[in-house]
């Protein structure tokens, strides 16, 4: 038998060893989003400068599958094949820095908060574990009730995960408002390092120097813009995010209840047969593939929508701060978000830079070329 001593060792072995474990996960989770970000960073490259409105390539004439003449802006491996000539490889990674370092910093921000939401909903769990009465047990001699079949402990489990999907809409609320404080206090805190970017990234249009390191970007912003040049364009990036989630939260739960368990709604389980309780298990399978599945969807389609507000916002982040990508000519000087989205909509480019292929040239300047 061992003695407490030995049993305190093995309990605080055991806390050493998970403490490291978190450690490990969050390591990991650093890696992998630096990784991505390093990866995906010429695509969004590539789509800042076409947000900017810099296209150095001349359009190609093609034609549609109607047979119909169009001009045709060079794709994303044309752009990105002539900032290799330019700048060389190196090039496609300019800017990358502050990237990483946001990404840092929203992943532990996210992971702690998580953690934090983890323990909160066991201790909950527990208490209503505690709270609920007991099971009272069939004595031996008391008769079974006739008539009346009792659901087999599988019907109970497959009746409580069914519950369990069908998620109120307060329980949304709750859950959607709670990600959208989380959402905004990592975009306060990211956003001055997503200036940084855009503004390392528009330099390639003008050719500038300006900003370089973090630390040279840091101490020149501020001393030209001060503390609120590190937020510009915070309004429009925050507003797009808490549409986003809302949007895309609240559509996967209507559908998610009403369209998907409508389609696989059962009979009552007691009334079932062994073979027609089997066949509704895997309508329930279905279900929850479908379920998996419709956020995911929901967010491609959302993110389409709420995309002119990220558009607007990379724009008041290069917009009049000394480099040509956000001034004139290139670009006229906006006073308010509010101006940079009614110029973009006057001139029908809300959208501008949401696609790397098949750009096609406006109509206006295609009327002009011809002419």
């Amino acid at each position: 038998m061992e003695s407490p001593e030995n049993l305190s060792g093995q309990e605080v072995g055991v806390e050493q060893d998970a403490t490291p474990t978190l450690v490990d996960v969050d390591t990991a989770l650093l890696l992998l989003g630096a990784g991505v970000t390093a990866i995906t960073h010429p695509l969004l490259y590539v789509k800042l400068l076409i947000q900017v409105g810099h296209e150095p390539l001349p359009p190609t004439v093609g034609t549609t599958m109607f047979g119909r003449r169009v001009l045709y802006l060079p794709g994303f491996f044309s752009y990105a094949h002539h900032i290799v000539k330019v700048d060389g490889k190196r090039g496609l990674f300019r800017g990358l820095s502050p990237r990483i370092v946001s990404s840092a910093i929203s992943t532990v921000v996210r992971s702690k908060v998580k953690q934090d939401n983890t323990r909160v909903k066991q201790r909950a769990e527990r208490t209503e574990e505690r709270a609920q009465p007991p099971v009272t047990k069939q004595r031996a001699g008391e008769p079974k009730s006739l008539g009346v079949h009792l659901p087999s402990v599988c019907q109970v489990e497959l009746l409580s995960k069914r519950d369990e999907l069908q998620t109120s809409l307060r329980k949304v609320l709750k859950e959607t408002s709670h990600e959208m404080i989380i959402q905004c206090l990592s975009r306060v805190a990211t956003h001055p390092f997503h200036v940084m970017s855009v503004r390392c990234m528009a330099q390639f249009v003008g050719r500038e120097v300006k900003y370089g390191g973090i630390f040279s970007c840091i101490v020149k912003i501020f001393k030209e813009e001060g503390v609120a040049g590190f937020y510009v364009g915070l309004i429009p990036h925050v507003a797009g995010e808490v549409l986003f989630l809302w949007f895309c939260n609240l559509l996967a739960h209507f559908i998610n209840t009403y369209a998907v368990d409508e389609s696989v709604s059962p009979s009552p389980l007691w009334m079932l047969e062994e073979r027609v309780y089997e066949r509704q298990q895997a309508m329930f399978t279905q279900a929850s593939a479908i379920r998996s599945y419709t956020k995911f969807v929901m967010g491609i389609a959302v993110s389409a929508l709420t995309y002119p507000f990220m558009l607007v916002a990379d724009i008041m982040a290069v917009n009049n701060c000394g480099l040509a990508a956000g001034l004139p000519p290139h670009s006229p000087i906006f006073k308010s978000w509010l101006q940079c989205w009614n110029h973009l909509s006057h001139k029908d480019q809300l959208f501008r830079g949401s696609s790397f292929f098949f750009r096609r040239v406006p109509v206006t300047s295609w009327s002009s070329t011809e002419g």
